[in-house]
């Protein structure tokens, strides 16, 4: 088989990948009692099922997982709502079929909340909800997997705030709050994860002892 031949299979393999979830997704949110674990289950098998016929995870696992969250919102634009509500279970679930391939979670974790939020803004949605949908989503399933959870949320939070940037510095600024919830309790990630005040270059104050540590919620 010519090289050509095998990338034509390779990028046929993932283009039914997004169709596969986008009508799966459709008849979840139209009657299925259990949408969130149907929608992780369709996903992880979808996305594992296709890196294993791609035979590499790490030079097509982004692609897989745009061609997913793509086809996600497809879906919940055909049915008119659910758009939130099944982010968080396609995230999940890609990072669970990543993870059933043997593939990076933590990059995964990355790429899917960066493409969600992106996708977001592209339809019009809140972006802010999808992200902490999104963040929830791949955090949940490093939980479920054993998965280094604070590596994990670090990059999530990261990703989504970076996201966000490129839309502006309203998104930035209401992504950044709704995810210090997300990682209360995680002092670390949220830390390194979320972008700290600087005073302006021609300032000369001395940082302070608390300055870039983020205070989270309940927490001294």
């Amino acid at each position: 088989m010519s090289a050509e031949q095998t990338q034509s299979g390779t990028e046929e393999k993932i283009g039914k990948a997004g169709a596969t979830v986008k009508q799966g997704i459709v008849g979840s949110l139209k009657g299925l009692n259990d949408i969130e674990t149907e929608i992780v289950d369709l996903v992880r098998n979808t996305v594992s099922g296709t890196l294993k016929a791609t035979g590499t995870v790490a030079n097509e696992g982004l692609v897989i997982t745009k061609d997913v969250i793509k086809g996600a919102i497809q879906a919940t634009e055909e049915v008119g709502t659910g758009l939130i509500l099944s982010t968080k279970s396609v995230a999940k679930g890609v990072v669970m079929g990543v993870n059933d391939v043997g593939g990076d979670i933590v990059i995964a974790a990355g790429q899917t909340v960066k493409v969600a939020v992106k996708g977001a803004a592209e339809v019009g949605a809140d972006v802010s909800q999808v992200a902490r949908k999104a963040v929830d989503g791949v955090i949940e399933a490093a939980k479920d997997i054993g998965g280094n959870v604070e590596d994990v949320a670090k990059v999530a939070v990261g990703g989504a705030i970076e996201a966000a940037g490129l839309l502006g510095k309203t998104a930035v600024r209401t992504v950044t709050d709704l995810l210090v919830g997300v990682v209360e309790g995680i002092k670390e990630v949220a830390s390194a994860a979320l972008p700290a005040s600087r005073p302006a270059p021609s300032e000369k104050k001395a940082p302070s002892s608390e300055e870039g540590t983020v205070k989270i919620r309940g927490k001294s």
